[in-house]
């Protein structure tokens, strides 16, 4: 656990799954001045100081101020209980954050599986296997050139308008990669290539 404790913002709140549910790590954020939100472990041992009042139209079950202890130290965190209204699961998160509407920090983490459906993307379509570099810098500039890469043979994809998948595209480059043919010709149909010739230059790749 020790390299999560990163050098977050003041103020800012931090958003991680049970995995990383550590007392000793939400001390010294809480020390840090620094929020989160995470969901509960089922195995959680806690005792209820407070009960507040909840809405249930909007799904939340329950909003509590807990205690659990950390290293023989009592720890105040709060508790709050949330129903999906579409999928009827349940859900129980914990945060540090004791301001926030009890709605605003199901979202918040509910926000959290939109980063996770992101990087499936890349790791599925941009074939990231692994980065070249582990600076910020680094990290971003593989990144933006793989989305470049993907933008392109969609958009090739548009123009020559093959009933190929964009992957079945990606994999035909690269059993052709060393082919001197350019890009556009490469994936138009005979016939359908003087339409585009002369619009699209840049993308070829003979000399």
């Amino acid at each position: 656990m020790d390299l999560l404790y990163g050098d977050f913002t003041k103020g800012s709140i931090v958003v991680f799954d049970r995995g990383y549910v550590c007392y000793r790590w939400f001390a010294a954020l809480m020390e840090a001045g620094v929020f989160f939100v995470t969901r509960q472990k089922k195995n959680m041992s806690y005792k209820v100081l407070k009960r507040r009042s909840v809405n249930k139209k909007l799904g939340i079950t329950s909003d509590q101020i807990i205690q659990v202890m950390s290293g023989g130290k009592p720890l105040k965190l709060r508790r709050v209980g949330y129903r999906d209204a579409k999928t009827g699961e349940h859900f129980v998160y914990l945060t540090s954050h004791f301001s926030l509407a009890a709605r605003s920090v199901a979202e918040i983490y509910k926000e959290r599986w939109q980063i996770e459906i992101f990087f499936r993307l890349i790791k599925q379509n941009l074939k990231i296997k692994k980065f070249i570099g582990t600076s910020e810098n680094a990290v971003l500039s593989q990144i933006y050139v793989a989305m470049i890469m993907y933008l392109l043979v969609a958009f090739l994809k548009f123009t020559s308008r093959v009933g190929w998948s964009i992957q079945e595209m990606l994999q035909l480059l690269q059993l052709n990669v060393f082919k001197r043919t350019g890009l556009a010709e490469f994936f138009t149909p005979p016939g359908e290539m003087s339409k585009i010739k002369d619009n699209y230059p840049l993308l070829g790749l003979a000399g």
